[in-house]
């Protein structure tokens, strides 16, 4: 079984649901993940940030983000995984 890995860079900020979004890939099949805004501003971005700033924080913190998708889906292997401030904790 292959693991969970990210070949596609493309992340999105979406104001409506106050997130950006990314996506992994597990053999053929694609995994949507959502990290909320608090999760980004306990990573540094600030309350008022705006969306350049918001992927900006996004792309500073990729490599934890992206380990913290990792753990979340390995605890549960599902299609769609929203990360929150807690499951960026202690990471940087």
């Amino acid at each position: 079984m292959m693991a969970l890995n990210f070949p596609n860079p493309v992340r999105s900020f979406d104001a409506g649901r106050s997130c950006v979004s990314f996506w992994g890939s597990d053999a053929s099949l694609e995994i949507a993940f959502q990290i909320e805004i608090d999760a980004l501003r306990k990573l540094g971005a600030d309350p008022d940030d705006g969306e350049a700033q918001m992927l900006a924080t996004f792309d500073s913190h990729r490599d934890a983000i992206l380990r913290a998708a990792a753990s979340v889906y390995g605890r549960h292997k599902a299609s769609y995984h929203r990360l929150t401030a807690a499951d960026v904790s202690g990471r940087s």
